[in-house]
């Protein structure tokens, strides 16, 4: 049995419904995501123009490596606030620069915590975390919830084109995650300082960690103190994670539009995002349908379309002559059978045109 996109669940709007913007862009936070190439770029940039058009402030925010904001508005597009039209403003994260930055700043804040004989070693260990999976989805989060704060603050709406959905799904996921782990720590911190007070008590002295280590003195922590900054930066980065997951979780603030193609491939892997976003109570407030045919489509539509395609597949050929090409027909139907997949790949492997040829087939 096929099963079905799961209708919107928002309020008052419904499928054809013009409501439906005026939902979408009611709420602070709009995150928009789906399987790569289905157009969400295009979505987040056209929500964030309708936006700043009824005069509110909009910061357009582009979390997917591959950023396409600055091809999209043909201007440049960095990883700080950019004009782009009145009222809105767009960004793009760039996540091993963030990554790299945040390792950076947990090397500066860890080495005024230990002895200096042990800063090489967190230089070799956090050189080693920043490959480690994870470490560039925890410090893309970090930055997005501190992007979050300015909805309703510095701006009206913030609008965030995510990356591909299994990224978006981590994303998302990841304040419970970091905020566990946070309390495990903080817990293991507790409990290393209650055995410390009771050893004080029987030794009746104050017991410390060796002498290179000052992060697992087992000593109270007086205010000011190192274990005092490390439990205050844990918690900081505690109530950062939790702040942002109430904000994704908040219906009346955030809103997540799911854009899907028409093809097999986009609306199973959609179904199966909406599946993951309901177990985390993630609200998925409306689906775009993009790229479907118009009801009234005909010869002239077609002949334009065609026209347009000429230019780019002359594009094509101009840009890649020195490298072998090929061309593949749209088909009237998806791929969805071996058949049809071995048919594809002998066209791939077979059909691929000289180097120097001056047209494709």
């Amino acid at each position: 049995m096929r099963r079905r996109l799961p209708e919107p669940r928002a309020a008052g709007t419904s499928r054809g419904s013009t409501a439906l913007l005026d939902e979408i862009l009611n709420r602070p936070l709009v995150f928009v995501g789906g399987k790569g190439g289905v157009g969400k770029t295009t979505t987040a940039a056209a929500l964030g123009l309708a936006a700043a058009a009824r005069g509110r402030r909009c910061l357009l925010v582009s979390t997917d490596p591959a950023h396409s904001l600055a091809d999209l508005f043909g201007r440049p597009v960095g990883d700080r606030e950019t004009a782009i039209a009145d009222t809105l403003w767009a960004l793009e994260i760039d996540p091993d620069r963030q990554a790299d930055t945040h390792v950076r700043t947990v090397k500066a804040r860890m080495k005024r915590l230990v002895h200096p004989r042990q800063f090489d070693e967190i230089d070799r260990q956090l050189d080693l975390a920043r490959l480690a999976p994870g470490t560039m989805e925890a410090a893309l989060l970090e930055r997005v919830a501190e992007l979050m704060t300015l909805a309703g603050r510095d701006y009206d709406r913030v609008v965030f084109d995510t990356a591909p959905t299994g990224h978006t799904v981590r994303l998302l996921s990841l304040p419970d995650i970091m905020a566990a782990w946070t309390d495990g720590l903080l817990g293991h911190r507790e409990r290393s300082a209650r055995l410390g007070a009771a050893l004080r008590h029987l030794g009746g002295g104050r017991v410390r960690g060796d002498e290179l280590s000052r992060l697992e003195t087992a000593a109270d922590h007086e205010p000011g103190s190192r274990d005092a900054q490390l439990d205050e930066l844990l918690q900081s980065r505690r109530r950062k994670f939790i702040a942002a997951r109430e904000q994704l979780l908040d219906r009346a603030r955030t809103a997540f539009v799911s854009v899907v193609n028409p093809d097999r491939l986009s609306v199973l892997e959609t179904i199966r995002s909406h599946e993951v976003l309901g177990r985390f109570s993630i609200p998925v407030s409306a689906v775009v349908v993009n790229r479907v045919l118009p009801d009234d489509v005909d010869g002239a539509f077609l002949a334009a379309r065609r026209r347009q395609e000429a230019r780019y597949l002359e594009e094509i050929e101009q840009a890649f002559a020195g490298m072998p090409r090929v061309r593949i027909p749209l088909l009237p139907d998806d791929v969805d059978d071996l058949d049809t997949l071995r048919a594809l790949g002998r066209r791939i492997t077979g059909g691929q045109t000289r180097p120097d040829a001056s047209a494709a087939p």
